[in-house]
């Protein structure tokens, strides 16, 4: 038999397998690089990038869980400007698509995002709307339909790139998020973005995060991310991208059944650099041992019953 194709399409992008790494895990690559063959991957995506570097929120940051990881980095990160001069030609070397998660705390911010990255040579944007809008009183642009839809149909206008929404958790009812970013414009859909957690120490009584709250992330939040894309899968016209504690080619595995066309490797990476390639060779063992020629074939290939 010959060696079954990985490979998948995602808004125009072409991946040699169905595998990135996750926005704010995998920080600009070159962390990675001497671990990880960056060219054998699928897509990379770097730390999130703002209009302005960003330092972060005061520690501690990150918290460990009994499944998984607590964290309110705060979305630090270097700025659009040394990225593109200092970060973005190191991850260019290895031929692998690069995508780039932008956020903002205003519509402007993700204009201007959109517009600067446009000549970049990168593959697509990845838009984190779970960030708040300062000008609306701090409430996340993705919990609400409305500037969901504005963020996105805003970024799509600005660029010729493809438009990925990267959606949060934390709302009522996800399809009305998908059916919104989609109308807008989204040419694809992240799911899911962390759930919002806390962490408290009993000896003194206090949040173990600076910040109070944070984002959960791992194993824990599997299901409910599996769930979510199964969801979006059913009324979705573009592909989806699976995110949320996938650790093994099994986890991501499920993803694609429930109709995820890729995936994205998070917080496997703190324990285990190298999760994402395993994953990959993973999955064709599974292809090979199966008697399946593509990848393509067994996406959104959930049974009922």
């Amino acid at each position: 038999m010959r060696e079954p194709d990985l490979s998948v399409e995602i808004a125009g992008i072409s991946l040699k397998n169905p595998v990135m790494t996750a926005s704010g895990t995998f920080g600009y690559g070159e962390e990675y690089a001497s671990l990880v063959q960056l060219d054998r991957l699928g897509a990379v995506i770097p730390k999130g990038i703002s209009l302005e570097p960003i330092e972060g929120n005061p520690p501690p940051r990150i918290v460990e869980t009994a499944a998984g990881l607590l964290n309110a980095i705060g979305l630090q990160n270097v700025g659009v400007e040394s990225f593109v001069r200092e970060k973005l030609p190191f991850l260019k070397r290895y031929g692998t698509p690069v995508i780039v998660n932008i956020f903002g705390y205003t519509m402007e911010d993700y204009v201007r995002l959109a517009e600067r990255l446009d000549d970049e040579g990168i593959a697509g944007l990845e838009v984190n709307i779970s960030c708040p809008n300062v000008k609306r009183g701090g409430l996340c642009f993705g919990h609400d339909p409305r500037t969901a839809f504005e963020v996105i149909h805003g970024v799509r206008a600005k660029t010729s790139l493809p438009v990925i929404a990267k959606l949060s958790p934390n709302v009522t009812d996800i399809s009305v998020l998908v059916r919104s970013v989609q109308d807008a414009g989204a040419d694809a859909i992240s799911l899911i973005n962390t759930l919002l957690g806390m962490s408290i120490d009993v000896e003194n009584r206090r949040s173990k995060l600076g910040n109070i709250t944070g984002g959960l992330s791992g194993p824990a939040i599997k299901p409910v991310a599996l769930r979510m894309v199964w969801q979006a899968r059913a009324l979705a016209r573009v592909p989806i991208i699976g995110v949320g504690g996938i650790t093994t080619a099994a986890d991501a595995l499920e993803f694609l059944i429930a109709g995820a066309s890729a995936v994205q490797i998070g917080t496997a990476h703190f324990t285990h650099p190298r999760a994402s390639l395993e994953v990959v060779d993973g999955i064709r063992q599974y292809l090979r041992t199966h008697g399946i020629a593509r990848v393509t074939e067994i996406i959104g290939s959930l049974r009922n019953g």
